[in-house]
């Protein structure tokens, strides 16, 4: 093959794949983004970061999804390194239209009750399966802070 046509036919493809990544063309749809989280200890982090998500990005549809370890920042009571609780940064961002998904398989092998999840999280039947779902069901981009 020719490298003139060679080139024509991968500049061709580029131009027939580009719109796929491209996006819709809307700027102004919003993104739905999952933040994966299954340590606590970065949950302040990651509250952080959705924190200035929304602000670059204030239309963002944002599902905070937990399992292991990282669902200790939404149980009752719950408090960083420095003592401060983690409730009022996850009710301030609950009110700014953010959900936290907690995952029931961990409730149940830690034998966790889940009276003591807060009230801003709801329970999920499987963490790792509405991760899975929300990005190959729901189109959201996997964040992991």
């Amino acid at each position: 093959m020719k490298s003139s046509t060679l080139l024509s036919t991968a500049a061709a493809l580029l131009l027939a794949v580009t719109p796929a990544f491209a996006g819709d063309g809307n700027a102004d749809a919003p993104e739905n983004v999952v933040y994966h989280v299954n340590d606590a200890a970065n949950a302040g982090a990651a509250m952080q970061n959705i924190k200035n998500h929304l602000n670059a990005s204030p239309k963002a549809h944002i599902v905070v999804v937990t399992h292991g370890k990282g669902i200790d920042f939404l149980l009752e009571g719950a408090q960083d390194a420095q003592g401060n609780p983690y409730e009022p940064r996850v009710q301030a961002l609950k009110a700014q239209g953010v959900e936290f998904d907690v995952c029931n398989n961990t409730l149940k092998g830690r034998k966790i009750d889940p009276k003591s999840v807060l009230p801003e999280a709801k329970i999920v039947p499987s963490g790792v399966a509405e991760l899975a779902k929300l990005q190959a069901k729901a189109g959201y981009v996997y964040v992991k802070p």
